[in-house]
């Protein structure tokens, strides 16, 4: 993960789920996400994150 920020599709390629399944991580705030403008962005080290949350949650 080099880049510092991800798009929405971007951020999902990278969890293999769809955008669908990426908005209700960000509407449950499971993952967070910055606003540039219109955008919605996701940092690298935030999508990190959230793996490692629901990483914890399984167990």
């Amino acid at each position: 993960m080099d880049d510092l920020v991800l798009t929405v599709d971007e951020a999902a390629q990278r969890l293999r789920v769809s955008r669908w399944t990426l908005y209700t991580l960000i509407r449950s705030n499971q993952l967070q996400t910055i606003k540039i403008g219109r955008r919605r962005l996701v940092p690298a080290d935030a999508l990190a994150d959230c793996i490692r949350t629901l990483v914890e949650v399984a167990r």
